[in-house]
């Protein structure tokens, strides 16, 4: 009798071959690791700093070990762990009704981009439809979340490099946002107003007019932008063929949103597998080739103009169904109407039934993504039946964004480094969720 052959002895990690990134940029044998050149180890002309996790340049708790050979960055590698929350799991041991808070916490730039795709993917599980006035109201501000998201981005990008004057014009467009979202929600951020079923509350009155304000004012103030920047010598050597990322390597890398845009790759889930109503809203999808600092940045100030017309588009709809429901009359989910309160015990108990004890969603599971200012924001749910979820996970496009650090950081010096960190726009809440 022939003996079995021995079972194959298993492979240290990381799994791959030798030859996986041949002719590319990422680092091998660990994408995400630049490891120091063998001709250089040992030197003594090699020094090890820490970036972070505190410093403002690192965008967040985020430390970076970088080895430096004069200003030259010969080695880097990306330590995260620093914020972990523990919102996923945190979010199993709540009611599917309270859980609609977390979600913002964990982009707290895009907050209402993360509470959404949280919300598509209960519905779905529930199979809940969504009045119309819903579907237009949520674009409309997931749009001025991008808005805000790209703000913010720009200016401390700016400020980083120099350029202080931009973060006071990019905060100034900033506050108009947050007032906006302070008329609907009562609340600057964190707002939870996308509810399982639609919103809230119903849009104020007020609201349609400061909109239209701000919608009128914002092309002026990225022309601002682009006087500022787009002429300034500093700016372009600072950003122009710097942190360069190819399309087949952010494709690799598992890059989305405007760092793969910026590549060249022209995806958008809002236009190629469309929901909400961006299938019935007129915009374009910027895509710049060079892969470079520049061209994330060029991306976002365009998104911007985009998302501006897409509000615009939003608000002529949501002038035309004033009057009608914005929320889905579904009383084993949605809260009754506050007004009833006052009038109706069985109301009453009704609403302190789902407050403290929830609802309970069908078993199964499901994965809803939507594009966030940072790319794919994916939510993954698991339900047994019950009133909290059994599994909760998200793909969070800021973890996926700092694998390319190191792939970025080729050739580099030390100035460089923060611009390119700062393209990648990660926000470490969305990493150590």
């Amino acid at each position: 009798m022939i003996a079995p052959a021995p079972a194959a002895k298993p492979r240290a990690w990381p799994i791959v071959d030798g030859s996986q990134y041949e002719g590319s940029r990422i680092p091998s044998p660990v994408p995400t690791i630049l490891p120091v050149p063998e001709s250089l180890l040992g030197s003594d002309d090699v020094l090890r700093i820490n970036f972070g996790p505190n410093h403002p340049s690192t965008h967040g708790v985020l430390r970076l070990i970088v080895d430096l050979d004069g200003e030259q960055v010969v080695g880097l590698s990306a330590v995260i762990g620093y914020l972990h929350t523990g919102f996923e799991k945190t979010m199993e041991h709540k009611t599917w009704w309270k859980c609609v808070t977390y979600p913002e916490r964990i982009d707290y730039v895009g907050y209402q981009n993360n509470e959404l795709t949280f919300v598509l993917a209960v519905e779905k599980l529930l199979e809940l439809e969504v009045p119309e006035k819903a579907i237009w109201m949520r674009t409309l501000l997931c749009e001025l979340s991008r808005i805000h998201s790209h703000l913010v981005f720009l200016g401390t990008s700016a400020l980083e490099l120099g350029a202080v004057s931009m973060f006071w014009y990019c905060f100034r467009e900033r506050e108009m946002i947050l007032d906006l979202f302070e008329m609907v929600t009562g609340a600057r951020m964190h707002t939870r107003y996308f509810q399982v079923g639609g919103l809230a509350e119903d849009i104020p009155e007020g609201f349609y007019p400061q909109c239209r304000t701000f919608v009128d004012w914002m092309p002026r103030a990225l022309e601002d932008y682009l006087a500022l920047l787009d002429r300034n010598q500093i700016w372009l050597e600072r950003t122009k063929g710097i942190g360069l990322l190819s399309a087949d390597d952010a494709i690799a890398l598992g890059q989305t949103g405007p760092v793969l845009r910026a590549s060249g790759v022209d995806w958008d889930l809002r236009r190629d597998e469309p929901y909400l109503a961006y299938g019935q809203v007129d915009f374009k999808v910027p895509v710049y080739p060079n892969g470079d600092v520049y061209d994330r940045y060029r991306v976002r100030v365009d998104e911007m103009r985009e998302s501006t017309r897409i509000v615009e588009q939003c608000l002529r709809r949501l002038e035309r169904l004033k009057g009608r429901p914005w929320i889905a009359d579904d009383r084993k989910v949605v809260l009754p109407p506050r007004e009833e309160l006052h009038t109706s015990m069985e109301t009453l108990i009704h609403h302190f039934k789902i407050v403290t004890e929830g609802y309970r969603v069908p078993e199964g599971e499901v994965y809803v993504a939507t594009e966030s200012p940072r790319g794919e924001q994916g939510c993954y749910l698991v339900s047994e039946g019950g009133p909290k979820p059994w599994r909760v996970h998200f793909r969070a496009p800021s973890f996926v964004a700092l694998e390319a650090t190191a792939t970025c950081t080729h050739d580099a010096l030390i100035a460089d480094l923060i611009a390119i960190v700062g393209s990648l726009d990660a926000v470490m809440g969305d990493t150590d969720r």
